[in-house]
């Protein structure tokens, strides 16, 4: 085709206009390999469901992130596509929506290549007050293509429950390592694996240094070579990970 129709249908597949609302960044799993998500946070529930119905018809599954009890109830009792997916995971805040035909190109997807899963990511959380934000990590990282293998309560007050997991983790592509209070644990995992790590701060702990900036610090001053996430982003961390997960399955 000539060259400005090209542009033109780039221009006109880059985004989706809802209103004077949003713009939908529909083709940015196309573009960067990670889905758009929906940041529900901030949002009036009834913007909310209009954008994550809208998001749905143009992409066949949308990813919403910090979904309250309002917000929820609404997604809840909203018309969905025949078909279609509706799964919530009250720990994460998430929601993730699904038409039949991105379930079916999922399955597909996520299939084995020869014996081995195409993606493997493993999540490990320091305290059960860290599960809220591993599990948004991980709706991310499944969402993504990815097998994820969880383990919680590990820290390294009782650094003897990490071991047996980390073996069971052997093979993963990534790991991300959740903590809260002083941020130790991903130090720790990073200096025992050959795996990549993602060092997740969690807003946990009080006092000095407490809501996450003191476990941010210490992975920021690491000796071990990790990467580090912002406070409480599970979903950049879960995305990252799969990423690195996935690399080695794309031509």
């Amino acid at each position: 085709m000539p060259l400005d129709q090209a542009l033109s249908q780039v221009r006109l597949l880059s985004f989706k206009q809802l209103g004077d609302m949003a713009k939908l960044d529909t083709c940015r799993a196309d573009r960067i390999g990670i889905p758009e998500a929906i940041l529900a946070e901030g949002k009036r529930a009834e913007d909310l469901v209009k954008i994550a119905l809208a998001h749905l018809e143009e992409t066949g599954s949308v990813i919403i992130t910090r979904v309250s009890d309002e917000q929820l109830k609404l997604l809840e009792s909203a018309s969905l596509p025949e078909g279609a997916r509706f799964s919530s995971n009250s720990r994460a805040r998430t929601v993730v929506l699904s038409t039949r035909e991105k379930i079916a190109s999922r399955d597909k997807c996520n299939s084995r290549v020869g014996s081995e899963v195409r993606g493997k990511v493993g999540i490990l959380a320091a305290g059960t007050a860290d599960i809220p934000v591993a599990e948004e990590a991980r709706e991310v990282a499944q969402e993504m293509g990815c097998e994820v293998l969880t383990e919680y309560d590990v820290g390294v007050a009782g650094i003897h429950r990490l071991f047996p997991c980390l073996e069971r983790m052997a093979d993963a592509g990534c790991l991300i390592v959740a903590a809260g209070r002083e941020g130790t644990l991903p130090a720790v995992v990073a200096g025992l694996v050959d795996a990549p790590v993602v060092g997740l701060p969690v807003s946990t702990g009080y006092g000095f240094g407490g809501d996450g900036l003191a476990a941010l610090m210490s992975m920021l001053q690491s000796c071990s070579v990790l990467t580090v996430v912002n406070i409480d982003a599970g979903f950049v961390a879960g995305a990252y990970a799969a990423k690195i997960a996935l690399r080695r399955f794309i031509d």
